[in-house]
């Protein structure tokens, strides 16, 4: 995969291609030039493996060449007058561009805006792609600037390239010491923080000053790579300068502020010198096809309007939503949140495919949003469900028509994607749930570069969503997050490599899995053996009991694990989580507090809840066979009948009221209701929700509870089994949440 590389001068874009060439040897790559369209952002790691090749560099610069440094918060422009020597020492062509533009958008989520500082990165690149169209990623220094990572991503996604972040959320501390000790050179061109003097620690080179870094991280609480601004490097040599090393010759001291706690001053170079190297580039890291190794470009022209892929609107696609059977299910909480369920009808299994399905099933959910005054602005969490994992790229084809980050502007919505027995029980080949907000307070983390910290959401899904003191989370599969490839060894290491990288997400919203889960769904593939589910239920209950013991956590509730055997998953994984946390707004929630809950365990009946008093409460109701021969006596459970589910439907509605009513919650707290049943049952979708419908209809009607509509406030999901044990015995397994926040 061709690269070109973001340059500053400073140390930390010099260690991001560094960084690069060391996973370049792992990394999947995918085979296309050009723009690449968003459809084809879900699965463009599925080529072979080759080499990260940078074969470019791109750097802006001031207008005036006499200006050292602008009032940016994108870019570092002191010591610019240096990097038109990193052509030479690199071998490779630099372009450059005056920064016309000035921070126009201040807002943390960039929206494409005219003049801005942005859009003159955007056209620098865009000149880079047109003159090196084999150009596939851009790698960046960004270590923790949320602000600087999403613009980078923007640009990015504009111009269909793959955003290289691998300092992104590393330890800053490791990070110093990585660079220098991997032969990094480089000087402090400009200090501002406290502890920094000018006159002392301008021009010092990094490794003489780290020892004095570490100590003032230690009494002042500074960044010690610099991150917050408290100083800016000038990389003079390092093992990508093949060809030569820079040496500063002359300079000039410029106090930019003579403040007595954080005097800020900076080098102004006057004059520098490349000496030559006893090794030469090898010509076969620097085919840009143009032939032009080690040339300086200057990128000219105005900012220009953004690529436009066009395409069909969604609304267009929506016909065939009046000519298919749709049931749409409705689960509605009275205060902000409810849920929508949508699936085809299909008793006659004569299916027209995925697309013409997941169009239907998107187009109805879409229209009942506009409907309720709602949009995919609302959504907190899709589940996208499908019949064939074969056909995963065509469903994010469809996919992406619907839900963009252009509608989601405050954030695109958290997904799971797992393939479900949907024919075998009469039904169609897409099943989506959205989970809707009736507000827009929802605080998203959308990390679409590839780093070493978690795998990246490249497209319109995010790692994370937060919404009233809970955090709902994407699949997690056992990824590698640099190569983006699932680790290798088995269940058990792809579980705790999905574990490690949902820790991850949630430490972002000073979270952490061991003291703040509520619930975590663990699909498994079919091709797993019962050993090899075994496996990552230890581990699984490994990781959260020696979690517990490791840290100060002090829980009354342990969460819930629910189990679901799934034909397939994303990228031939073997198994995938998701979790739900529970993060409360009104303290410090990080690692080491208690959560206040109770855990209840009544195993005549098998069912688990986990609550936060007066707030939120999660429960599971497992209906095992042996649990079905006390509510059915006197049947097998192998044929267990329409008026045996009928009792079975009673019993969990009995169950459900009862949690409810025990946690001080009504039916209109209910944020969604799911049941899980086994495709194996002799009944359709289609006659097992009829039975639970007229059976919470009639509850309905006795107890006055609840009032229910035309459409059920359930999902009922057919999988291939489903447990609160890797065993997955149940026949039916209930989920339930609840929430007054």
């Amino acid at each position: 995969m061709k690269v070109v590389a973001l340059v500053s001068g400073g140390k930390d874009s010099c260690y991001a291609m560094m960084r690069c060439i060391d996973y370049g040897h792992e990394v999947s790559h995918f085979a296309h030039v050009g723009r690449i369209p968003d459809e084809l952002f879900f699965h463009k790691f599925d080529g072979p493996s080759v080499d990260l090749q940078i074969v470019a560099l791109a750097n802006l610069m001031p207008l005036d060449d006499s200006v050292d440094e602008l009032d940016s918060y994108m870019y570092q422009t002191v010591g610019h007058q240096i990097v038109v020597g990193y052509a030479e020492c690199m071998g490779l062509p630099l372009f450059r561009r005056r920064i016309r533009g000035s921070t126009r958008h201040q807002h943390l989520n960039y929206k494409m805006t005219s003049g801005d500082e942005v859009e003159d990165m955007f056209v620098l690149l865009n000149e880079v792609k047109k003159q090196i169209p084999s150009i596939a990623a851009v790698s960046s220094g960004a270590i923790a600037s949320d602000y600087q990572r999403l613009r980078m991503e923007s640009v990015c996604s504009r111009l269909g390239l793959v955003s290289l972040a691998y300092l992104w959320k590393q330890d800053q501390t490791l990070l110093l010491e990585e660079m220098i000790e991997r032969g990094i050179i480089a000087i402090t061109i400009k200090v501002a923080a406290m502890g920094l003097n000018p006159a002392k620690h301008l021009g010092r080179e990094l490794v003489d000053l780290r020892p004095y870094l570490l100590q003032i991280k230690e009494l002042c609480g500074i960044n010690v790579c610099g991150e917050g601004g408290e100083y800016e490097t000038l990389t003079l040599d390092c093992p990508l300068f093949k060809n030569a090393r820079i040496f500063l010759d002359k300079f000039e001291v410029i106090l930019h502020s003579p403040d007595n706690i954080a005097p800020v001053g900076f080098l102004h170079p006057l004059a520098f010198h490349l000496q030559r190297k006893m090794e030469l580039l090898s010509s076969g890291s620097c085919d840009i096809g143009s032939g032009k190794v080690g040339y300086v470009c200057e990128v000219q022209g105005d900012s220009t309007p953004d690529n436009i892929v066009c395409s069909l609107s969604a609304c267009s696609q929506l016909c065939n939503c009046t000519t298919k059977n749709l049931n749409l299910c409705i689960s509605r909480s009275s205060r902000d949140m409810f849920s929508i369920g949508c699936w085809i009808q299909n008793v006659s299994k004569t299916l027209d495919g995925l697309q013409e399905d997941l169009i239907s099933v998107l187009g109805k959910i879409e229209l009942k949003l506009n409907e309720d005054g709602f949009d995919w602005l609302n959504v907190i969490y899709i589940h996208l469900y499908i019949s064939n994992m074969k056909d995963f790229a065509l469903a994010n084809e469809v996919y992406v028509k619907f839900i963009t980050e252009k509608k989601c502007f405050l954030g695109v919505p958290s997904r799971s994607t797992i393939e479900l027995p949907l024919v075998q029980v009469g039904l169609g080949n897409a099943f989506v749930e959205v989970l809707v907000a009736n507000d827009h307070g929802k605080k998203v983390l959308h990390v679409q570069s590839i780093s070493c910290w978690a795998p990246s959401c490249i497209g319109p899904y995010s790692q994370a969503t937060l919404h009233g003191e809970v955090l709902h989370m994407a699949g997690q599969l056992g990824l590698d997050p640099p190569t983006m490839t699932l680790r290798s060894g088995g269940p058990a290491i792809e579980i705790e490599q999905a574990l490690l990288n949902s820790e991850a997400i949630a430490n972002c919203f000073n979270s952490s899995l061991v003291s703040c889960a509520i619930l975590l769904t663990v699909y498994c593939a079919a091709s797993l053996t019962l050993r090899g589910r075994t496996e990552i239920q230890h581990k699984m209950e490994s990781f959260f009991d020696d979690g517990s013991d490791s840290i100060d956590v002090k829980r009354v509730s342990s969460p819930i694990f629910l189990y679901i055997l799934a034909p397939a998953l994303p990228k031939g994984a073997l198994v995938e989580v998701k979790p739900v946390l529970y993060i409360p707004e009104n303290r410090d929630y990080g690692i080491g507090n208690n959560l206040l809950g109770s855990d209840s365990k009544e195993m005549v009946w098998d069912f688990q809840t986990y609550t936060v008093s007066g707030k939120i409460c999660a429960a599971l109701v497992s209906i095992t066979k042996d649990v079905a021969a006390k509510i059915c006596p006197n049947t097998e459970p192998e044929l267990i009948s329409g008026d045996n589910i009928r009792m079975i439907a009673k019993f969990c509605v009995f169950l459900i009221n009862k949690v409810l009513v025990d946690n001080y919650l009504f039916w209109g707290d209910l944020m969604h209701l799911k049941f899980y049943y086994t495709a194996y049952l002799s009944m359709t979708a289609d006659t097992l929700n009829l039975i639970f419908y007229e059976v919470f209809a009639a509850f309905a009607e006795d107890s006055k509870s609840f009032e229910i509509g035309k459409e059920p406030i359930f999902s009922l999901i057919p999988v291939l089994s489903s447990g609160r044990s890797a065993s997955m015995e149940d026949i039916i397994t209930c989920e339930l949440f609840a929430s007054k926040l």
